[in-house]
């Protein structure tokens, strides 16, 4: 497995050093992997929104995103089985 070197401020490393008991490079793999699928997810969402047709797309970049978020929760609660 290849390795890396991460740089931390020497706070956090005497913090670290309060538990030697975890495995600090898993907690970093884990981490780095959980950012990975956010960005993946972040990334589709756009892929998605430049899907749509361009006037619904507009009126999505008009929106705030609080706004955008209730029109869409007020869409599902009105569908048939909607939560």
């Amino acid at each position: 497995m290849p390795h890396i070197t991460l740089s931390i401020p020497k706070e956090l490393l005497e913090e670290m050093r309060k538990y030697p008991e975890i495995k600090w490079s898993e907690v970093a793999r884990k981490a780095i992997r959980r950012y990975l699928l956010e960005l993946k997810d972040e990334i589709d969402g756009e892929d998605f929104l430049t899907e749509l047709p361009q006037d619904i797309r507009r009126k999505i970049e008009e929106l705030r995103w609080e706004e955008f978020s209730e029109k869409v929760v007020r869409l599902r609660d009105s569908r048939p089985g909607g939560s």
